[in-house]
């Protein structure tokens, strides 16, 4: 590589860690609230949001991803044009498929980072996700520990605590299951303790109450008691995490043998074969989207306002190779034979790119031509 191609290539690689991290920030803004809410209402700690937020970071970094590299492209091709620096290299001899060396080679970085991110990554991120999820649905303990609110942990069971000291004991405490539709039962303390003794969870009420409710015989009983163990181990509601979603397969599975996936995961090879080829296709797109936001701007002449019109046609391209991408997927999961159609837009990009690239070096010919008809009209 020239030193052009170097300078050229690190205000891309710059450019592109800048606008993943701004983009990346501004995506996990957005979802994190939500998510925190949801963690930190079902009663976990922030160390549980930390790790479910790195955990999501693959998928937030691959959805970005694309954005950046376009922004990169565009963004250093309109400063380097806008400072004169293309034109001079173009002045020099430079084609525009010469200059776009440098964006190919960031292409394909991007590209090997995508890889990496789409078919190693986020599959094992998301599979870890999924199984913390279950872990986390199942800690009735935390579930349990809420002041002031009426919990359902389960379908048929109702909880509330009044307040909780520091050192673990529970105020207030009442209790209804309606599990047993015959025989409901209701109880109430003035304080309880959750008790763990390796077997099972215990929550042990003192000073209390428990009221039983007999349909048949339509009677209602109530003993007091001083102190009542009641089993809530059974109320942890254990995920079923055999069965993982598309996105949790490895990769390294659906490609050695796709079928038996299908079988043991009950997916449709077309479900499958979309999401195998949807993970390279990732890869291709980051390739394409580059030399699209590089070949667009080169169309445009030296302006010091910088290539607005060009700008704004790249950004197009973009939602439309981004429209096309939406379109083919649903193709191949109908039929898995099509799965070529998944790089298309991916190749689209690159066709784009070419012909731009052919039409932004024309006009030096032309101008080179009628400067030559020029001199030759005086003899």
């Amino acid at each position: 590589m020239s030193r052009f191609d170097g300078y050229f290539l690190r205000q891309l690689l710059v450019l592109f860690g800048f606008f993943t991290l701004v983009l990346v920030g501004v995506f996990w803004i957005t979802r994190s609230v939500s998510l925190f809410e949801h963690v930190i209402s079902g009663g976990q700690s922030a160390m549980v949001f930390l790790e479910f937020t790195a955990l999501t970071l693959p998928t937030l970094v691959r959805t970005v991803m694309p954005m950046a590299v376009f922004a990169a492209a565009v963004y250093a091709t309109n400063r380097l044009s806008r400072e004169s620096e293309l034109t001079v290299m173009l002045a020099t001899g430079s084609s525009p498929w010469r200059l776009g060396r440098a964006v190919v080679v960031f292409g394909l970085v991007a590209g090997l980072m995508m890889a990496v991110i789409s078919v190693l990554l986020r599959p094992a991120s998301v599979d870890q996700l999924e199984r913390r999820q279950a872990e986390v649905a199942g800690d009735v303990t935390a579930q349990l520990l809420n002041e002031g609110e009426f919990m359902h942990p389960t379908p048929g069971v109702t909880v509330y605590i009044g307040r909780i000291d520091l050192d673990g004991t529970l105020h207030e405490v009442f209790v209804s299951d309606r599990r047993d539709r015959a025989n409901p039962a209701t109880y109430s303390s003035i304080s309880a303790y959750l008790v763990n003794d390796g077997v099972g969870i215990h929550l042990v009420m003192v000073d209390g109450i428990a009221l039983r409710l007999d349909r048949a015989g339509r009677t209602l009983s109530s003993t007091l008691f001083d102190d009542a163990s009641y089993d809530i181990s059974e109320l942890s509601q254990k995920a079923d995490v055999s069965n993982r979603s598309l996105e949790a397969i490895p990769t390294i599975e659906l490609a050695r043998d796709i079928e038996a996936v299908a079988v043991a995961d009950g997916y449709s090879m077309g479900q499958l074969v979309e999401e195998l080829h949807q993970r390279f296709s990732w890869v291709a797109i980051c390739i394409a989207v580059a030399l699209v936001g590089y070949s667009t701007l080169m169309l445009g002449s030296f302006s010091r306002f910088g290539l607005w019109p060009q700008i704004f046609a790249a950004f197009t391209i973009l939602v439309l190779l981004e429209g096309v991408r939406g379109f083919v997927s649903p193709l191949v999961i109908d039929n898995a034979r099509m799965w070529p159609v998944l790089y298309g837009p991916a190749v689209l990009g690159i066709i784009i790119s070419a012909v731009f690239l052919a039409l932004a070096g024309r006009p030096l010919v032309g101008a080179r031509d009628k400067s030559r008809s020029t001199q030759a009209a005086p003899a």
